[in-house]
């Protein structure tokens, strides 16, 4: 349905020559959010099923791993290629025909989450492995996937690469691909920083809610949902609200989130579980409690959950009353200055400067370098 943009097409067709260049690919995709790297993730998997390969694609979250195998199912409708899905969203009847599936080599694609590194799940003939949103993952799940297999092809997917990540990439160690067009009749999103106030977020909410929209209001801690469900109940009580977290069963988070994308609810109230990958074009207010408890990737990543349509979308990172670290501040600050689109990869440059490279050799992802020397 969509037109590829000219950056997609050449992330795609690099990605592709790679698969046929005989070497082990390690490439990074470094895409903005909601600039299609998904699409990037379909062909690869398509190119190397096609190959007789098995793929194995691993994201952060329950509910992003759905939604992806839901889009794989549907665009792979008809071809010969069948697809597993792994996670705790998945009945253990199920999850034990899918991995004898990927012993024996009768499942061409899975996709996960972290249940796909666990200890008993053998690769019958592994080809690609696929890691969407990397700046979730720690370096030894990093490693151990490519430790499945000596001669495998790595993508990784991300809209703001980790600091080593990103400067393993600049260093050359990976090859670096960039999306920064922007999906026609993209707009960005507004961003403003200020502390809570009642009265401006009621209005922020309301007036999502008349022009037929949904909101997204994001809590650092699950303590401190009832005091905002008790905000929405006394303050904005025209509008309905669900809450999800990650304490609550897979079923009832499952059946909130159905609701949510059915617009049976105006707002979803949430710890980050919301954070990476979902899709939600419908939603297009988001509000951020207490933002300073973020990390700049995770801010970013949350605010790219609106603004993936074509209406304008708003985001509002509201601070406590106390003060803030340095650090936190200067976060903040640089995420209302860049509020343009595809700003994803400048953030991450950003993030590098702020925290460091980490260790290249080692498992630290951040940090500046203090001594140079070996650790005997």
């Amino acid at each position: 349905p969509y037109q590829e943009t000219e950056d997609q097409d050449r992330a795609i067709a690099d990605v592709i020559e790679d698969l046929g260049a005989g070497k082990p690919m390690d490439r990074l995709v470094c895409g903005d959010v909601g600039f299609g790297k998904t699409e990037v993730a379909l062909r690869a998997a398509f190119v190397a099923a096609m190959a007789g390969q098995q793929v194995a694609l691993i994201c952060p979250t329950t509910l992003l791993a759905r939604q992806h195998y839901a889009n794989f199912v549907e665009r792979f409708h008809g071809f010969p290629v069948n697809i597993g899905h792994l996670s705790r969203l998945v009945g253990s009847g199920e999850a034990k025909k899918f991995k004898e599936g990927l012993a024996d080599g009768s499942l061409d694609i899975v996709i996960g989450t972290h249940a796909l590194l666990a200890k008993g799940i053998e690769f019958k003939r592994l080809g690609l492995v696929i890691v969407d949103e990397e700046q979730r993952f720690g370096v030894t799940h990093k490693e151990r996937l490519k430790a499945l297999k000596t001669d495998v092809h790595m993508l990784t997917l991300t809209a703001t690469p980790i600091p080593r990540t990103l400067q393993m990439a600049m260093s050359g160690l990976r090859e670096l691909s960039v999306i920064q067009t922007p999906p026609v009749d993209r707009l960005a999103v507004r961003t403003y920083v200020s502390p809570w106030d009642g009265v401006v977020m009621r209005e922020a909410l309301l007036r999502e809610h008349y022009r037929g929209g949904q909101s997204f209001l994001v809590t650092p801690r699950i303590k401190d949902l009832p005091d905002i469900e008790e905000y929405l109940r006394k303050e904005v009580p025209e509008v309905s609200y669900v809450v999800a977290h990650g304490q609550m069963a897979p079923s009832e988070v499952e059946e909130r989130m159905s609701a949510f994308y059915d617009k049976k609810f105006d707002i979803l109230v949430s710890t980050t579980i919301i954070e990476s990958g979902l899709d939600i074009p419908s939603a297009n207010t988001l509000i951020v409690n207490r933002a300073d408890k973020f990390g700049l990737a995770q801010l970013y990543q949350l605010r790219g959950r609106v603004g993936r349509s074509k209406t304008r979308a708003y985001a509002y990172l509201t601070t406590g009353n106390r003060s803030m670290t340095e650090t936190a501040e200067k976060r903040l600050h640089i995420l209302q200055n860049l509020d343009t689109l595809g700003a994803g990869f400048q953030i991450a440059s950003h993030d590098l400067d702020i925290r460091g490279a980490g260790n290249l050799l080692g498992d630290e992802q951040s940090g500046h370098i203090k001594e140079v020397g070996f650790e005997l």
